[in-house]
């Protein structure tokens, strides 16, 4: 399956996904949409399931979204294949509405982690849910994987569960939880699972599902990449590392006794006056323990030699017992022991390193199986993590996403008119309608993200014709196209056919990011075959402008001056965003971004493009507040920044612990993770409590006059008090408005209006303009609205 435009050229060892032989309900043919009624499954002569599938998403079938994803590919090898979307989870009736699955049950919570889909960075709830026809808030539950479960082990009690999705993925392992505060067990204990499947999970659901098929019981499944099971005890033939425990103490090193000052105290106390073989004294007592039976050895060699004049005979050294000799288990073979979920839940610095430690087995190519204990005594389990699934070939990536999607909802969620776009329109749908994904995978690393702990950092690259197909069927099949395409991209825009130059240093590489705190010299930074997909796309007949939406990583781009000429010229639509999410080198180092200069010369390079084509575009830069490592004097040099470069953001993003990211570590350890943890190991300022982070989202939205009374305080405080004042190198002004309604969000859905604490009442109070009909506002006020083309 090897296809010669692979990016990466790691070992693909994995059994390809076109080998198994399809499974004999492969004669009912292919469903226009899977089944999500009785009815419907009538109408394709079905009596049954082999597997249903239970999300927390209305039901869009489409690449974009993992269930449509899966239940395709499952149905391309020949299962039955029915979806039950965003059941009622108070009782089991609504999970027996397709029967009994003849195979196994499939369970996420969706695209979106419940928890982060519910609530905001500020434990408030959201009224909405994009997920959701009519983007209607409250259609799933808290920690919907977890309820999902236990509904269907109650509906059909013997029937395998296969949990997967981002929900299940980010909590394979004990985690921190931002919404309870605490430390809770793996999803895979908590949600009494039978399989955990993480990241992309093609591979592990064929393989599971034709197991299951021959009659594999689900309980002998335990080799299978990218899965989590429970298990009482590890297998014979497994060698264990203990990784449970931190400055664990090693070798005693010979330390010089302070108190021997002068000869003469030292003879009366018995002593010699040379401290240094005191010191040696006292540290090989304490070594005597390990080395004694080697040195009783060492020593009656000694004497024999001694006795009669012999040849020269090597004799081992004591001291250097076990040294050079030790011989490492096999890495398919061996397991390493994090620290328990009940050490990890009293001990925040264990569970900084146990998170450190799943970070390094994160390469398909040398990762070992993880395994942590849940519960003590008879309770007792281990939780057992296998290595990352093999990455998919470009073969593979062709044939997931040119399965016969139909690339819209279920006709179930249309209005009386048969319309999705109306009262029942499902927001992230619309937002991907008319996009291609071209990729999958990032090698950033970015410690707030997860993208890289589900997808993997291998890109994974679709081939250009695969692309082009897709660009094609858009054009002649969905409903309501323009011809224009809203992006070309994936996690990130711009690292399609990027990878490692070489596939052992790929296969043995354990650094968490390819681009921090510089690029790395093995990377190819070639961006020729994306810019030929984008001229090659931007030229089929009836496409009229194709725009890049995907977050787009500069400090790759400025690698290719050809490319950021291209991408300027043809692909903005007026407005790029970008992240270079803080400015200062703190809070970078602890994001793993770089440095603001990357930035500078990106925008240089996007001006001068945007000058010769005689446009003029502008740049959206998005930040974060209140990530750990950021301190307030840092987020005033951000203010102080934004204003200078005249930046007015209006969408801000205060940090979002989500679980298992590194940046989540720091904020419930105040550890460091990117560096090996000890007990004196380096210490991050977080930024914790409701006050300070409103502190900091305040510092972003500087020119907002109802943070400005917020600001002068800690300003004053921070003995900034030269930055308040009326001149245009001030921050904020001295004076406070009568009537507090003087900046209104450009986001008027989600933005708060003005505060009621005015002198002057609100209804007599002018109010703010509104933009003319045809015009759209852009995200940052500081920038001029979009002109009507």
């Amino acid at each position: 399956m090897n296809a010669f435009v692979d990016v990466s050229f790691f070992p693909r060892d994995a059994k390809p996904l076109t080998s198994y032989r399809k499974f004999w309900a492969q004669r009912f043919g292919t469903a226009p949409f899977l089944p999500m009624s009785r009815a419907e499954m009538t109408q394709l002569g079905w009596d049954s399931c082999d597997i249903v599938l239970v999300t927390g998403d209305a039901y869009v079938d489409h690449p974009s979204f993992g269930m449509a994803v899966i239940g395709r590919m499952l149905e391309n090898q020949g299962f039955r294949v029915g979806i039950i979307a965003q059941p009622d989870w108070t009782s089991a009736e609504a999970f027996k509405a397709l029967g009994k699955p003849n195979l196994f049950w499939g369970v996420t919570s969706g695209n979106m982690d419940s928890m982060i889909n519910r609530y905001t960075a500020d434990r408030k709830i959201r009224t909405d849910d994009a997920y959701t026809p009519g983007d209607v808030g409250g259609k799933r539950p808290d920690r919907a994987a977890i309820v999902y479960s236990q509904r269907c082990r109650e509906a059909f009690p013997d029937t395998p569960i296969v949990l997967g999705g981002i929900e299940g993925s980010l909590r394979r392992i004990a985690h921190y939880d931002y919404w309870s505060d605490k430390v809770r067990r793996s999803v895979v204990v908590d949600s009494k699972c039978d399989l955990l499947l993480y990241g992309n999970a093609e591979r592990a659901i064929v393989e599971i599902a034709h197991r299951l098929a021959v009659r594999e019981p689900v309980q002998q499944i335990t080799d299978v990449r990218g899965t989590a099971f429970v298990r009482r005890e590890t297998p014979d033939g497994w060698f264990e590392i203990d990784s449970t425990s931190v400055d664990t103490p090693g070798h005693v090193e010979a330390h010089i006794n302070p108190y021997l000052m002068i000869s003469d105290q030292a003879r009366e106390q018995g002593a010699t006056c040379a401290r240094e073989d005191e010191a040696k004294e006292v540290a090989e007592g304490h070594n005597a323990k390990n080395v004694e039976a080697d040195l009783s050895a060492a020593v009656a060699q000694a004497r024999t030699v001694q006795a009669t004049i012999q040849p020269l005979n090597f004799v081992p050294n004591p001291a250097l017992r076990g040294k050079g000799t030790h011989k490492v288990p096999p890495r398919d073979k061996s397991v390493i022991r994090l620290p328990s979920y009940e050490q990890v839940k009293s001990d925040a610095v264990l569970y900084a390193h146990a998170n450190r430690v799943l970070h390094l087995e994160t390469n398909p190519g040398n990762a070992r199986c993880l395994v942590q204990a849940h519960g003590e005594g008879t309770t007792a389990r281990d939780v057992w993590i296998t290595p990352p699934p093999i990455p998919l070939t470009t073969a593979e990536m062709d044939l997931v996403f040119d399965l016969p999607y139909a690339r819209s909802p279920h006709p179930r969620y249309a209005d009386e008119n048969g319309s999705h776009d109306h009262a029942t329109k499902i927001p992230a749908w619309e937002m991907i309608r008319f996009s291609v994904n071209i990729m999958r995978g990032c090698f950033g690393g970015c410690t707030f993200c997860s993208i890289t702990e589900h997808e993997g950092r291998i890109i994974q690259s679709r081939s250009e014709d695969s692309v082009i197909r897709e660009v094609e069927d858009i054009r002649d099949k969905v409903k309501g196209f323009t011809g224009v395409i809203s992006d070309l991209g994936g996690p990130t825009a711009n690292m399609y056919r990027l990878g490692c130059k070489s596939p052992e240093i790929e296969s043995a590489c354990r650094k968490p990011s390819c681009v921090f705190p510089g690029i790395c010299p093995n990377l190819t930074t070639d961006h020729g075959p994306l810019i030929n997909m984008y001229r090659r796309a931007r030229n089929l007949k009836g496409i009229k402008k194709i725009l890049i939406g995907s977050g787009l990583r500069y400090d790759l781009a400025v690698q290719s001056p050809e490319y950021v000429k291209e991408l300027v010229q043809y692909h903005v639509g007026g407005y790029l965003k970008i992240a270079p999410e803080h400015t200062e080198g703190g809070p970078l180092s602890k994001m793993m971004k770089p440095g603001i200069g990357s930035y500078d010369k990106f925008k240089q390079m996007f001006d001068k493009y945007s000058e010769e084509a005689g446009k003029k575009q502008f740049l959206i830069p998005y930040f974060i507040a209140a990530h750990p490592g950021t301190s307030d004097e840092d987020m005033m040099n951000l203010a102080v920044w934004l204003k200078k470069n005249g930046f007015r953001a209006d969408q801000v993003q205060t940090f979002y612990p989500s679980p298992m990211a590194t940046a989540t570590a720091m904020y419930h350890s105040t550890r460091n993770p990117l560096r090996k943890i000890t007990r004196d190991s380096e210490k991050v300022d977080i930024v914790k409590g409701d006050k300070r982070r409103r502190l900091h989202k305040a510092f972003l939205r500087y020119h907002d006059a109802n943070n400005w009374p917020l600001l002068r305080e800690a300003l004053k405080a921070m003995g900034r008090a030269d930055l308040i004042g009326n001149g245009k190198h001030h921050l904020i002004p001295n004076w406070q408005p009568l009537a507090e309604e003087g900046y209104q969000s450009a986001r008027r859905k989600n933005s708060t209006g003005a505060g009621a604490k005015s002198s002057v009442s609100l209804s007599t109070a002018k109010r703010p303009a509104q933009p003319k009909k045809g015009q759209l506002l852009t995200q940052h006020t500081g920038l001029p609205p979009r002109r009507k083309s």
